[in-house]
């Protein structure tokens, strides 16, 4: 078995075009055309960008489908974005989103 990484471009022989960059939390990633924000993220090995509201337990996509609302983001200065609904865009800024992702509704 060799040590190559599988990814599920691989795994069916995709040949994507010239990845991007969008930043995460100050940290540049590399988001392929067509992937969503929250794919990105993952492929950066990056597995939460939220904390609740209530126990700041960490969060970050649970359905992939935009129906759990765990995968919420503040993207490009909006909170409460779905990252497993967003195309990521080239030079789009991520950041982690606590709480409800309102600064005036923190407690």
């Amino acid at each position: 078995m060799s040590g190559a990484r599988q990814t599920p471009a691989s795994l069916v022989g995709a040949r994507p075009e010239a990845a991007h960059i969008i930043e995460f939390d100050g940290r540049e990633i590399p988001a392929l055309p067509g992937q969503s924000i929250a794919a990105a993220l993952w492929a950066a090995d990056i597995l939460a960008w939220r904390t609740t509201r209530v126990e700041g337990r960490p969060r970050g996509a649970f359905c992939g489908i935009g129906a759990c609302y765990d995968c919420l983001a503040t993207v490009n200065g909006r909170p409460n974005q779905r990252t497993c609904l967003l195309p990521a865009q080239p030079g789009d800024t991520v950041t982690t989103q606590e709480g409800h992702g309102r600064a005036d509704l923190a407690i």
